[in-house]
């Protein structure tokens, strides 16, 4: 066990998150997406929903900044009726881990096929809300203030 990470984040995530460079997608599936198929790395995490999941990795997991949308959701299909209200989670996470209040793209159903089979990982979830599926970009860490500044601001203290 380990502090300050996310419980339900298993391990197997943990350590492919870690492995993960800028620019690097992440999709978070909804029960219903086929992700075996499309999946160069699977994580199953069949008990939890999108929500939650997503609230406990963008904990540790950084959105692209140079983005100019770090996330996508799959656009509603032409004559579907479903109204996808999952996604006003989704925005009120990013925005309060990221500041970012513009943070989607919405790709046609096949474009968001595609870009998931390039992605890095997809996270089977058993969530059964429909377009409930995410892709987020991964960002960068930024180093801290310079050691010598920090230690400066210090002594001026």
């Amino acid at each position: 066990m380990l502090k300050n990470i996310p419980a339900i984040i298993p391990p197997e995530l943990l350590k492919i998150m870690s492995e993960m460079g800028h620019g690097d997608e992440l999709v978070l599936a909804d029960g219903n997406f086929p992700a075996a198929s499309h999946a160069k790395r699977l994580v199953r995490c069949d008990a939890l929903g999108v929500v939650e999941l997503l609230d406990a990795i963008l904990q540790l997991y950084p959105l692209d900044t140079y983005a100019e949308r770090p996330a996508a959701v799959m656009q509603v299909v032409k004559g579907d009726q479903v109204i996808p209200i999952i996604w006003e989670d989704y925005r009120r996470l990013i925005e309060e881990y990221e500041g970012i209040t513009d943070a989607f793209d919405h790709e046609e159903r096949f474009d968001f096929y595609k870009r998931a089979l390039n992605a890095y990982v997809i996270v089977a979830t058993g969530e059964r809300a429909q377009y409930a599926n995410l892709i987020l970009k991964k960002g960068v860490i930024f180093p801290d203030a310079d050691p010598g500044q920090e230690q400066q601001n210090a002594e001026s203290n």
